[in-house]
């Protein structure tokens, strides 16, 4: 496999990430109802608009990249976002049971209302957690200095929330209440 820069590497990603994420009609693609798109139709698509993406660097895109933002269908002819889409999807990730507790990155400047209305989902269909704070700390670190937020996952399971885990390991809920919430000092 030919080497490719880190540099397209990381622009390819985020091109996907927004168009599998976000705006697909953006190159004249529909997601369907689970979010896959046919691979070879992404890759003309994406040429015909000024981006052009090899097999070869799909394929190392989605196995390099440490996120594991994107699958490939078992069949390998169908490509998706994993999980953080705006766009309606089902992504028909079963419940599942958390662990414990998970983490929560987020800008300091974010934690007052965070207290008062806890994890918001925003634009996204879920609450994104981290099984570990380390993950927790570099999501956190996009927009400024990071507080992680630890969330009693398993107790709100209890009490009737229900989590997914992706396929890259990012647990998913509809609202994080404060209540959940162990804040740092």
């Amino acid at each position: 496999m030919k080497k490719t820069s880190t540099e397209t590497h990381t622009r390819i990603s985020k091109f996907l990430s927004y168009v599998l994420r976000h705006a697909p009609q953006s190159i004249g693609l529909a997601l369907d109802e689970a979010g896959w798109v046919d691979v070879d139709l992404l890759l003309a698509r994406s040429r015909a608009r000024g981006t052009e993406i090899s097999r070869e660097l799909l394929e190392s895109i989605v196995a390099e990249s440490p996120k594991k933002r994107f699958a490939f269908s078992e069949d390998g002819a169908r490509i998706r976002a994993s999980q953080g889409h705006t766009v309606e999807v089902d992504l028909a990730y079963a419940p599942s049971n958390p662990p414990p507790v998970l983490y929560h990155g987020t800008p300091a400047r974010t934690v007052p209302l965070v207290r008062e209305g806890g994890l918001r989902k925003m634009s996204r269909h879920h609450v994104h957690l981290s099984p570990d704070v380390d993950t927790a700390k570099v999501v956190g670190s996009r927009r400024g200095r990071p507080v992680i937020l630890v969330v009693a996952a398993a107790r709100m399971q209890r009490e009737g929330h229900v989590f997914h885990v992706s396929a890259n390991g990012v647990w998913l809920t509809e609202h994080v209440p404060p209540s959940f919430i162990t804040f740092p000092e």
